[in-house]
């Protein structure tokens, strides 16, 4: 492909330029040689800075000519579209392609990674105009240079493009030669490799548990028969005792059907350009799931400290079901609720570790719905509490949207608590405030969004994704 553009890319990249070139070439080629899901970029801003500054000290090149490298870089990296099946593309909204690259982080012998080319990838956001890719995605640490954070949290609140990782969280399993792949999962570069599979619908899988396997939309038994759940009132200790089995039943399918998908995938479409760019002795993981996890929560808390009543059709099929007095609702900083929550993850993530997997890859497990929690919902009907049948998930770990009343520090307090050591494959938190909440002048903003970034890092938060506008912004740019 190289040679066809007259490049001998088998010699090192000589300057800048080619050093652009020949990274560009190698992610071309990958994109080319996969099928169109997940596609990373590694982390490449802080690895070009090596050849910029060196071309700078030499002057041969001009500041003015790097930033420009990077943002016809970025520009390209925005061109970029998968040709997927139709129904591939259903999952996802918005076309996603996951360009993500790293940026700053701090090495483990306690300096920082950030570079002058962290600040220029982030700097094409105010040449080029917000975009959602590529992923620019900051490996946050309370450590890093003061002057980097407050640029960080000035390029959010004017573009609503940048998600955060917490860099203290992750480097102790990863060292600080990771990157981040897909959306929000860490891995050592040239060294991890990730078997990707969507996410198992928790959500559904309760209605399943009331219903005997009964699917709620058509009536078809959907999992092998077992007895359904037939009081007028739902019991705390019934349903859970249901659930738990019916967890069981999706872990066993959830594995086999990934362990047969990506046996399939290595058979019929090796990726063997990508391969080719890691170590021999790989680690591979098993990405695994949960979609849902705000619904399933919040209606397991409505059984346990409301009165849910079940509404039935003429087949005994529960389809609906009536909430009788208050609960308490993930997202709020309450641990009644909030400790469900963690039980689930950790529970779910024992469940899939039981069975075997392919090439004896490692199990992780993500929550994160960003691209497809409105699909998701769609196929989910009434949930015990009180969602509507077709109803949008909450993204990722998110609460369900107007179920969080106790203000943004409160949810990312609720988030925090999520255990990352049963989530290694990203915990994934959407994040909006407007303008006017964070301070009335850029500095307050820019201070206050800082000091909101370090406090749920240093509780053990792992991402967050960050979006400042108000109403009058979404009217001027989506309407």
């Amino acid at each position: 492909m190289a040679s066809k553009y007259g490049f001998d890319i088998s010699l090192p990249a000589s300057n800048s330029k080619e050093a652009v070139q020949w990274l560009y070439f190698a992610y071309l080629g990958a994109v080319k040689d996969q099928n169109g899901a997940a596609m990373s970029l590694g982390r490449t801003s802080t690895f070009l800075d090596i050849y910029f500054e060196r071309d700078l000290k030499a002057g041969t090149i001009t500041e003015e000519e790097v930033q420009e490298l990077m943002d016809q870089f970025v520009m390209k990296l925005r061109m970029v579209r998968f040709l997927r099946a139709p129904e591939y593309n259903e999952l996802f909204s918005g076309d996603p392609v996951w360009v993500t690259e790293s940026i700053g982080g701090m090495g483990i012998d306690g300096r920082t990674l950030v570079t002058k080319n962290s600040f220029r990838v982030l700097h094409t956001l105010e040449n080029l105009g917000a975009a959602p890719e590529p992923n620019l995605t900051v490996l946050w640490s309370n450590n890093l240079p003061k002057g980097f954070k407050d640029y960080c949290a000035k390029i959010s609140i004017a573009t609503s493009s940048i998600q955060y990782e917490n860099d203290d969280l992750m480097r102790v399993s990863f060292g600080d030669d990771y990157g981040i792949a897909c959306c929000v999962a860490a891995m050592k570069i040239g060294k991890q490799m990730q078997f990707f599979g969507a996410r198992a619908n928790l959500a559904k899988a309760l209605l399943y548990a009331i219903n005997g396997g009964r699917d709620e939309n058509t009536g078809k038994q959907v999992t092998p028969m077992f007895a359904p759940i037939t009081s007028e009132y739902l019991d705390y200790d019934e349903v859970m005792a249901k659930y738990d089995q019916m967890l069981d039943y999706v872990a066993k399918i959830y594995m086999k059907s990934l362990n047969a998908i990506h046996y399939m995938h290595d058979k019929y479409s090796y990726e063997a350009l990508e391969m080719a760019l890691h170590d021999r002795n790989v680690i591979r993981t098993m990405a695994c799931g949960i979609a849902g996890l705000s619904v399933a929560v919040d209606s397991l808390s409505a059984i346990k400290y409301a009165k849910v009543k079940v509404i039935r059709d003429e087949t005994g099929l529960a389809v609906d079901y009536e909430v009788e007095g208050d609960f308490p609702k993930y997202g709020n900083d309450d641990d009644r609720v909030d400790e469900i929550a963690v039980t689930l993850v950790k529970s779910f993530m024992k469940k899939l570790e039981r069975h075997y997997t392919y090439r004896n890859a490692k199990p992780t497990q993500s929550i994160l719905t960003i691209t497809s929690n409105v699909v998701y919902g769609k196929a989910t009907g009434n949930t015990p509490d009180g969602r509507k049948s077709g109803a949008p998930f909450g993204p990722g770990a998110n609460p369900l949207h107007g179920r969080d009343s106790s203000g943004s520090l409160a949810v990312m307090n609720t988030i925090a608590k999520l255990p990352y050591e049963y989530s290694e494959d990203g915990i994934s938190f959407t994040f909006s405030i407007t303008p006017g909440t964070l301070g009335k002048d850029e500095e307050t903003k820019v201070n206050n969004l800082v000091s909101m970034l370090d406090g749920y890092f240093m509780q053990s938060g792992h991402h967050i994704n960050v979006n400042v506008f108000d109403r009058a912004f979404l009217i001027e740019n989506c309407y």
